[in-house]
């Protein structure tokens, strides 16, 4: 089968298309015929090492100190059909329609994956696209995680700060549908984009400085992890959630001091359970089979042309998801 395989650390170039073994699936595997991935800023982060030092020791630990053995070929979120299955596997059939996360087996860059049948896999409604399911797992699962954890009530005041981007977008749309009012902060290319998704208010950063207006709110969403901590502390009503999905190691420090002076919460990146990852991802399953959301996607590439995908990622220009489609696919 064909691949992209992430031959070594740097720049998108390193990502070349190889001809490499198909899998074969394990009793409680399945293996999915890949119609579309996505590129995240994510991929872009590990395929360059553009990670804090904490991070990038434990990624080099673990894939390789030279070169990323460990993990050979890069991609996070897939959807596609199933075309075998393992002995004990119950819950999916060949033919199912499925998408999912890939987690840190990650490999989405591929024809074909083997995924556990008990992960993070669930299936695709049926008059949703590839191209638009295979956006949900990664932007979705973090945009539903992180507004669970903050409680939205009806009237609340959100603030998302990189809110042009994959979970950016997913979580305009769950916000509005929870009855929030939404500022969504990003480039003014983004603007009008994030207006049509459902955001009250936009704000270019580089017109308008955020946290000079005053304004207080319920829950702040730092996708990108670059707000002032003190601002977005003081900015918080006094029961108020910062949520932080790229968090520094400061991050994690602060914050433990913010909760026993104050009745603030500060959420950052946990883990959590697949059980819990599923329920999320099917919860997402039915909100776009529905229509209460629909995923962003800003441009389309055929697999051979990844290394211009991360190039166009990695330049910050991206609005919603970027999807990758296999051979064959349109």
């Amino acid at each position: 089968m064909k691949a992209m395989v992430w031959t070594a650390y740097g720049p998108p170039e390193v990502l070349q298309l190889q001809e490499v073994a198909a899998p074969t699936p394990g009793e409680n595997e399945v293996l999915v015929k890949i119609h579309a991935t996505t590129v995240t800023a994510g991929d872009c982060e590990l395929r360059g090492l553009k990670l804090p030092l904490w991070l990038l020791l434990l990624l080099r630990t673990y894939a390789g100190w030279r070169r990323p053995r460990r993990i050979p070929i890069l991609g996070q979120e897939l959807a596609g059909e199933i075309t075998a299955v393992g002995s004990a596997v119950t819950r999916f059939q060949v033919g199912d329609q499925v998408f999912s996360t890939t987690g840190t087996r990650f490999g989405a860059y591929a024809e074909q994956q083997c995924l556990p049948a008990d992960g993070v896999l669930t299936h695709k409604p049926a008059h949703v696209s590839y191209a638009a399911a295979a956006c949900l797992p990664v932007g979705g699962l973090e945009a539903a995680f992180f507004l669970g954890r903050a409680d939205l009530q009806p009237g609340q005041q959100v603030l998302i700060n990189g809110a042009g981007g994959s979970i950016g977008t997913l979580a305009i749309q769950l916000a509005r549908r929870l009855g929030a009012q939404v500022t969504a902060v990003d480039s003014a290319e983004k603007l009008e984009m994030l207006r049509r998704i459902g955001a009250h208010h936009v704000v270019d950063y580089a017109r308008e400085d955020v946290t000079r207006t005053g304004r207080t709110y319920d829950v702040i969403l730092d996708v990108v992890g670059k707000l002032s901590y003190t601002w977005a502390v003081r900015a918080l009503t006094p029961t108020g959630v910062y949520l932080i999905a790229n968090p520094r190691l400061f991050h994690l420090i602060r914050r433990r001091w913010t909760s026993l002076i104050s009745h603030k919460r500060i959420v950052c990146w946990e883990n959590r359970s697949g059980s819990a990852e599923l329920r999320l991802l099917q919860t997402l399953a039915e909100l776009a089979a529905t229509g209460e959301i629909q995923p962003v996607i800003d441009r389309t590439y055929p697999l051979e042309q990844l290394a211009d995908a991360h190039r166009y990622v990695e330049a910050g220009h991206k609005q919603g998801n970027v999807v990758i489609t296999m051979p064959g696919d349109n």
